[in-house]
C-alpha cells in the first residue's frame, strides 16, 4: 500500500480535473508504479502497473521518481527511455509531459499528461511550460488535500482514542460547555446518575446536579479536587466525590470537565488500602460441638439476607468472630466491616465517632470534616458490639439511621444516603433494659430482627480439647516455642474447669501456659493460678467419705456427675436433652435424678 493508494478517491478527482481544463488524458501513478488515478484509456488500467512496476529500469515514470525532476518527451514512439509497451505497438501514446509529486520531502508518485493525437501533441510541445506550471500547482494542491484528510483521520483517530479512554476510566466524566449544557459523559456517568447518555446530553447541568459548584468554575475558573457533594432526583440520591477542572480555550473559559466517584466505593477503596481486616469464615470457627454447630447453622442461613442480627451471650463467647463469619459469607463481603465497641468510646466522642461531623461542629474539629463509622462502613456492614453500653441520647440517632438509611452529622442539617447492614451484639439482657428504661423498646426490635445465642463455654466443653491444640499451635508458632502438648492432668484439668471468661480466658491461660513452660509439655505448674486454685478445691474430698456406704457413696457420687455437666451445658432444655443423651437416659429419668438431688433448684448450680 502507498499513500496514493489511501488517497485515491481525492486523486482521482484530481485527474478527472486536470484532464477536463487541458482536454488531455491524465494518469497518476503512485511510488511503486501503481496506476492510481486516470482519465479516458488510463481510467480502465486503474490498479494495474507502468513500465512492468520496475523503477530502476531507466523509462519515464521511474527517472522521475528517482530524480525528483519533471520530464518532456516529444516522441513517445522513438524514444527508447519511454514505456516499452509504445515501442511494441500495444500502446498509442505520441507524447508525454509529466512532474513528480512530492510531499514532506519525498517523492510519492507522478503525474502524466499524455498526447494520444498530433493535436494534443501540439499543445503538449508549445504550451509545455505552462502546462508543467499547472501540474505543479495541481500537485501542490493534491498534497494540500492528502494532509487535510490525513489531518482529519488523525484528528478522528485521536478523537476515538480519547473517547475510548474517556469510556475506560472506572470514574464517572461529564462536561458542560460555557452554558453549562452538559455536552459530553461516558457510560460510567450513565450508571451512576442513572439516566442514559441520550437523556444527559443537551440538558442543563442544573437540572441533573441542583447547584453544582461546576456552575462556579464557569465563573471563577478555579476547580476543586474531590469535593463530596449530595444531589436529589425524583427517584434516587447521588452521593459521589467530584472533581472538576475549567477547560480553556485561548485564555477563555469554554466549560468544565468533571470526574466522579460514588461515596461508597471510595470509602471502600480507602478500606481496603488502609484496613488490615481479614476475612473471616465459618469453617475458621473453632468447635464441633452441638450448641455451637446449631448457632453457626443459623448464621449461615441469615448471612445471605440484609436483616439486622442481635447476637447475645457472654463476654468472650467469639461473638464479634461470628459477626464477622456472617459478614464474610454474605453479599456485602466485598464491602468494608466496621467494628465500634460502644462500651469502649467516651460518651463525649461517641456521637461523632459513629456519625461523624462537618467543619466547625465543635472546638478542636478538623476543618473539613469527618466521615462517621456509618458511613466508612457504606456498602457494608457495621458491628456495634456492647450495644448495651449505647446511651439513651444516641438510641435515638440510631433508631433514624436504621429507619431512614440516612447519616446526619453533628453540626449538619444535610441527611447522607449509607446501605449499610447492621449487627450488633451485648453480654447484657436488653429485654430486662427495656423493662428498666435503660434501652429503648423500639431500637431493641429494630436491632434483633434475627437474635442469634452465642454459648458460654461451659455449655461446649466437647470444643475445649479442640480449642487448647489450636490456641497452643497459634503461641507455639508465635513465640518459637519447643512445648509439644499438656500433661493428661493439666488436660483434665482445663477440661473441667468452668471457664467464666469462656473462650477468650481458655485462650489467656493457653498464651500464658506457653510462656511459663519450660519443657516440651504443660504441666499443673504452668498454668494459671486461679485454674490451679479452682482445682485444688475441687479436688478435696469429703471428710468421712470412704466410712460411708456404697449405696450412699453412689448417690453422692452420681449428684457430682450430674452437677458437673449442668455447671458444664447449662440448664436449658436443650442442655438437658444432651446430658440425658450422654449419659444414655431418657429427659423424664434425668428430670427425676435433678429433682431427687435437689440440683434443679441449686443455685450453687447457676
Amino acid at each position: 500500500m502507498s499513500l496514493l493508494s489511501d488517497f485515491q478517491e481525492i486523486t482521482q478527482q484530481v485527474a478527472v480535473a486536470i484532464s477536463a481544463a487541458l482536454q488531455i488524458e491524465t494518469e497518476i501513478v503512485d511510488d511503486q508504479m501503481t496506476i492510481i488515478a486516470g482519465t479516458g484509456f488510463y481510467e480502465k488500467r486503474i490498479n494495474s502497473k507502468e513500465e512492468n512496476g520496475q523503477i530502476d529500469a531507466g523509462y519515464l515514470y521511474g527517472r522521475v521518481i528517482t530524480t525528483n525532476q519533471p520530464y518532456f518527451i516529444e516522441d513517445a514512439r522513438n524514444d527508447p527511455q519511454y514505456d516499452p509497451s509504445v515501442l511494441q505497438g500495444v500502446t498509442q501514446e505520441l507524447a508525454e509531459l509529466c512532474s513528480p509529486i512530492q510531499y514532506k520531502g519525498q517523492v510519492i508518485g507522478v503525474i502524466g499528461l499524455i498526447a494520444f493525437n498530433e493535436s494534443q501533441r501540439h499543445r503538449l510541445i508549445h504550451n509545455r511550460l505552462a502546462y508543467l506550471t499547472f501540474l505543479q500547482r495541481m500537485t501542490e494542491l493534491l498534497t494540500s488535500k492528502i494532509a487535510e484528510q490525513e489531518a482529519w483521520n488523525q484528528w478522528k483517530k485521536t478523537f476515538v482514542q480519547l473517547e475510548t479512554l474517556i469510556e475506560s476510566i472506572p470514574e464517572g466524566i461529564l462536561a458542560i460547555d460555557e452554558r453549562g449544557i452538559i455536552t459530553t459523559c461516558n457510560m460510567t456517568a450513565e450508571q451512576l446518575i442513572k439516566k442514559q447518555k441520550h437523556e444527559l446530553i443537551g440538558t442543563p447541568l442544573q437540572a441533573i446536579w441542583h447547584q453544582s459548584p461546576m456552575l462556579q468554575v464557569l465563573t471563577n475558573g478555579i476547580g476543586y479536587i474531590e469535593q463530596e457533594e449530595i444531589y436529589s432526583l425524583e427517584d434516587h440520591d447521588m452521593h459521589f466525590i467530584v472533581t472538576a477542572r475549567p477547560i480553556r480555550v485561548n485564555n477563555h473559559i469554554a466549560g468544565v470537565v468533571a470526574s466522579f466517584r460514588r461515596m461508597v466505593d471510595m470509602r471502600r477503596l480507602a478500606y481496603v488500602l488502609t484496613n488490615e481486616h481479614k476475612n473471616l469464615y465459618f469453617s475458621e470457627l473453632q468447635g464441633k460441638s452441638r450448641a455451637l454447630a446449631l448457632v453457626i447453622k443459623q448464621a449461615e442461613q441469615v448471612a445471605r439476607g440484609t436483616s439486622n442480627i442481635l447476637i447475645t451471650g457472654e463476654s468472650g463467647t467469639g461473638k464479634g468472630m461470628l459477626a464477622a463469619a456472617i459478614h464474610s459469607a454474605s453479599s456485602r463481603r466485598s464491602g468494608p466491616f466496621i467494628i465500634v465497641n460502644c462500651g469502649a468510646i467516651p460518651e463525649a466522642l461517641l456521637e461523632s465517632e459513629l456519625f461523624g461531623y462537618d467543619a466547625g461542629a465543635f472546638t478542636g474539629a478538623k476543618r473539613e470534616g469527618k466521615a462517621g463509622k456509618f458511613e466508612l462502613a457504606d456498602g457494608g456492614t457495621i458491628f456495634l458490639d456492647e450495644i448495651g453500653d449505647l446511651p439513651l441520647h444516641l438510641q435515638v440517632k440510631l433508631l433514624h439511621v436504621l429507619q431512614s438509611k440516612q447519616v446526619e452529622r453533628v453540626g449538619s442539617n444535610n441527611l447522607r444516603p449509607v446501605d449499610i447492614r447492621v449487627i450488633s451484639a451485648t453480654n447484657k439482657n436488653l429485654e430486662q433494659m427495656v423493662s428498666d428504661k435503660e434501652f429503648r423498646e423500639d431500637l431493641y426490635f429494630r436491632l434483633n430482627v434475627i437474635p442469634l445465642h452465642m454459648p458460654p463455654l461451659r455449655e461446649r466443653s466437647d470444643d475445649i480439647p479442640l480449642l487448647l491444640d489450636y490456641f497452643l499451635a497459634k503461641y507455639r508458632q508465635l513465640f518459637n516455642h519447643p512445648v509439644l502438648d499438656f500433661t493428661p492432668q493439666v488436660k483434665a484439668v482445663l477440661r473441667h474447669y468452668h471457664w467464666p471468661g469462656n473462650v477468650r480466658e481458655l485462650e489467656n491461660a493457653v498464651e500464658y501456659a506457653v510462656n511459663m513452660e519450660t519443657s516440651p509439655y504443660i504441666g499443673l505448674e504452668s498454668i494459671p493460678t486461679r485454674i490451679k486454685q479452682h482445682h485444688s478445691i475441687s479436688a478435696i474430698a469429703t471428710p468421712g467419705e470412704n466410712e460411708l456406704p456404697l449405696k450412699e457413696r453412689i448417690r453422692r457420687h452420681e449428684r457430682q456427675i450430674l452437677s458437673s455437666l449442668l455447671q458444664q451445658h447449662g440448664q436449658s432444655l436443650e442442655a438437658k436433652k444432651y446430658i440425658a443423651e450422654k449419659l444414655e437416659i431418657g429427659l423424664a429419668t434425668l428430670y427425676r435424678k435433678l429433682e431427687g438431688h435437689k440440683l434443679l433448684n441449686d443455685e450453687k448450680v447457676f
